[in-house]
């Protein structure tokens, strides 16, 4: 994600194709994510890991190769490769979740993984000016993707002593339902509703925020980078105390709070376009953004049996970062068109849809509770 773009930009003949590459990884990403589930469901989690790695570890070396010898499509066709792996990593949280003795423990277990995220921010950029010039090449850059490739097999060696979870199948026949049965429940809508939501305004929001501050507002470099890191520390630092909210306020609490920044987060977007409303747009997104992804991953296990899982998760992964790539694509034509002010402004009317969500979901549990004393 870093050096993509920067590296794009000089290998492409046409500049306006520097955000291809990154464009392509999240489009491969959707693309892998039903490959990943069903490989899982046939081979088990560590067979489909070790494969997603394996991906990854290739993706590297070709892009270590394009970028030795300056061919843009190579490595375009890199970053395609990194996508399609990173759907099998993006699966790690649903070996974590099995791996737990009860619901309970859901929220905490993806707190903790989402905290991984504020280390690998830093890791990956460090990884890649360390590296930068270990091998030579016209625009620097190779030996930052052997020294990815690298950190990748440390990552397949650790995966080597995993142990796939024995997860106990319902044997009840009727038990499997047709995918189509299963997305009609109220929790699955809820649940996905809430998670791709609050992923494609992110996206669509800080992938216009950079364009915008920089390219359409003159400011500086230093002052996008700082909005920009301080908007990845806000996704993941929040991971912290998570579970601990959701132990007060539960998963509807959570969700609720999640939807209220974002429309805070619009309020300040439109009130102006000076750097600290940037900041305080993109540092609230990010807080925004781990609350409503924690909300709806925590609540998707309540829409499937254990026999039921691989084919829902690579649903709502299919979905999640389909609208992702969407958003992405959308924010720079729409800034580009429209302005910053119409980005947010058509973001709106899906924050509206997140207040409906919450609203169903609060009814449909307070009914629950009131039956069987449920707590999430």
């Amino acid at each position: 994600m870093f050096i993509g773009g920067i590296l794009s930009s000089q290998l492409a003949s046409d500049p306006s194709l520097a955000t291809l590459p990154i464009t392509l990884m999240i489009l491969g990403v959707a693309a892998g994510s039903v490959p990943a589930a069903m490989l899982a469901k046939f081979k088990g989690r560590k067979f489909a890991a070790l494969t997603g790695l394996s991906c990854s570890m290739v993706a590297a070396l070709i892009a270590l190769v394009s970028a030795k010898i300056s061919v843009f499509e190579l490595f375009a066709l890199a970053s395609l490769l990194f996508g399609f792996g990173s759907a099998f990593t993006q699966q790690f949280r649903f070996a974590a979740i099995e791996s737990s003795t009860g619901d309970d423990d859901t929220p905490k277990i993806l707190a903790i993984l989402m905290l991984s995220g504020v280390f690998a921010a830093f890791l990956g950029p460090e990884a890649a000016l360390v590296g930068k010039d270990w091998l030579t090449s016209p625009y620097g850059y190779a030996g930052s993707f052997l020294l990815l490739a690298l950190l990748i097999l440390f990552a397949i060696i650790i995966m080597l002593g995993f142990t796939n979870t024995d997860i106990k199948e319902d044997k009840v026949i009727g038990q499997v339902r047709p995918l189509t049965q299963i997305i009609r429940q109220p929790i699955f809508i809820i649940a996905i509703g809430s998670a791709t939501i609050g992923f494609a305004l992110m996206s669509y929001l800080m992938t216009a925020t950079p364009l915008s501050m920089h390219h359409m507002q003159g400011h500086s470099l230093h002052d996008t980078k700082w909005v920009i890191q301080s908007h990845i520390a806000a996704m993941y630092l929040p991971s912290l105390i998570t579970p601990w909210l959701v132990k007060r306020i539960a998963v509807k609490g959570l969700m609720l709070i999640g939807t209220i920044i974002y429309t805070i987060v619009a309020i300040i977007a439109l009130s102006g376009e000076q750097v600290m409303h940037y900041w305080w747009a993109l540092l609230l997104l990010g807080v925004g953004w781990n609350f409503l992804f924690l909300s709806g991953t925590s609540l998707l296990p309540q829409s499937y049996s254990s026999a039921e899982r691989h084919k829902v998760q690579a649903s709502n992964d299919f979905i999640l970062f389909a609208f992702q790539a969407l958003a992405s694509l959308m924010a720079g034509w729409v800034l580009f068109n429209a302005g910053w002010h119409t980005v947010v402004l058509s973001s709106l009317p899906f924050i509206i849809i997140l207040f409906m969500l919450n609203f169903f979901y609060y009814r449909n549990r307070t009914q629950k509770t009131n039956t069987h004393g449920s707590r999430l």
